[in-house]
């Protein structure tokens, strides 16, 4: 991804991450479409440098420096982030904007069926992360000095006008159920009801990374689409994933027997989340699920786009990104259309 010389980046590095010594050795995170990262070790410590990607870049994505804000600010909140220490200019070794945080040992769960763990533990990694959501959603974003980390009015409003503007900056094919989508979501916006708190934007769970030994939550990862919005969109986002196939490229909890593997459904989990926070179950359900497929397509289609391009993270087959995309947008439209 990155060209770089290793002795300007060790140089940068000593300069501006306390007590970096020596860059012993650099190698890049297969995992992820977005921001190329990379586990750095110096003298026994090891670290993570998260960094944009090269080349023609969409406007707002690949947010580096809204990621090492958020983190920065949830330190103290009780929401679990790494530690951040460093966040470049433009200008830089790498040829980007990165910036580098502490490398939190634990357990990422890459199927969110869990297969390797027992009942119980599945129950209580699913409650971890409800748990996690809702107290993120708590946090006073002025007492943390976020209050203008979004705009104000309807986030969704806002939401369906950049990833439509995205979907379109970054469309390869033409896809009629895509187009249905957007025409659809702007048809039926949902009121702005005044709710705003941070929202991570990407919470699912190989996203997160679980203690070692315990069912809990050591750090959320990937806070690059975070902004003031509406929680029910995290909630929503995360319930849409569990709605798509479990096969292929995306391992949804769409056909798993969720009872009989002790994982929560979809009305459990969202009654939950709820009565963590104190507020009712949400009216137009079926609205932010359809979002969030759109939404993720949207996001997907900026990653195909990129890998035609030739700077994508994980370069690898691109084109499998083509029929997932027009399946989310054909799911999605069937969805919407029962509405």
């Amino acid at each position: 991804m990155h060209s770089f010389d290793r002795s300007d980046l060790e140089r940068s590095l000593q300069r501006h991450v306390a007590g970096f010594s020596t860059l012993d050795d650099i190698t890049k995170f297969s995992d992820g479409q977005s921001n190329p990262t990379y586990r750095i070790l110096s003298g026994g410590e090891a670290y993570v440098l998260r960094a944009k990607p090269p080349g023609t870049l969409l406007k707002s994505a690949h947010a580096v420096d809204r990621e090492y804000r958020v983190m920065q600010a949830l330190t103290t909140t009780g929401v679990p982030v790494p530690q951040v220490f460093y966040l470049s200019g433009d200008d830089t070794p790498m040829g980007t904007q990165f910036m580098v945080m502490e490398l939190v040992e634990g357990r990422i769960f890459w199927d969110p069926a869990l297969p390797d763990q027992e009942r119980g533990a599945r129950r209580r990694i699913y409650d971890a992360m409800n748990s996690t959501l809702a107290r993120l959603h708590r946090v006073d974003p002025g007492a943390i000095g976020l209050e203008d980390y979004g705009r104000p009015g309807n986030y969704f409003e806002r939401q369906v006008a950049r990833w439509s503007r995205q979907y379109r900056d970054s469309a390869t094919d033409p896809l009629a159920d895509a187009d249905w989508l957007m025409d659809w979501l702007q048809a039926h916006m949902v009121a702005d009801d005044g709710e705003s708190s941070i929202v991570h934007g990407d919470y699912r769970i190989d996203n997160i990374i679980f203690h070692p030994d315990r069912e809990e939550i050591a750090a959320v990862l990937d806070w690059e689409l975070s902004t003031l919005g509406h929680p029910l969109a995290d909630l929503a986002y995360q319930c849409m994933h569990w709605r798509l196939p479990y096969e292929g490229d995306f391992r949804g909890l769409g056909g798993v027997d969720r009872h009989a593997a002790g994982l929560p459904d979809e009305d459990e989990y969202v009654e939950r989340y709820c009565d963590r926070r104190g507020i009712d179950r949400p009216d137009n359900w079926e609205f932010y699920v359809v979002f969030s497929y759109f939404r993720l397509l949207a996001i997907l289609q900026g990653v195909y786009r990129r890998g035609l391009d030739g700077n994508a993270s994980n370069p690898g087959d691109s084109t499998r990104w083509r029929p997932i995309i027009a399946m989310m947008a054909r799911d999605a439209r069937a969805l919407a259309q029962k509405v």
